[in-house]
């Protein structure tokens, strides 16, 4: 028996969205793949303000430690932030 135009067009929909959602996991990881971020690119992948991580992450002495300055500038080594942001956020 062939399925209805019903069912290919649910099946289409749950494809593309399977699609869409291993795409932006690969984006994603791909994003913490880079070698440096900032305050503004750490904001971005983890859908919190720069306030709350100045307030919140990076006031903590773990990522003082891992924070690379250039005068006015900051950043951090992503896969030391990102454990290091793990770990403070496991602590809440």
């Amino acid at each position: 028996m062939l399925p209805t135009n019903a069912e290919q067009s649910f099946d289409k929909q749950s494809a593309q969205k399977y699609v869409k959602k291993k795409l932006n996991e690969a984006i994603d990881e791909a994003l913490w793949e880079l070698w440096y971020v900032d305050a503004d690119k750490l904001s971005a992948l983890t859908c919190m303000s720069k306030r709350w991580l100045e307030d919140e992450i990076f006031c903590d002495v773990r990522m003082r430690a891992i924070e690379v300055r250039k005068v006015k500038k900051r950043w951090w080594p992503v896969k030391e932030a990102r454990e290091v942001m793990k770990e403070i956020t496991s602590e809440w």
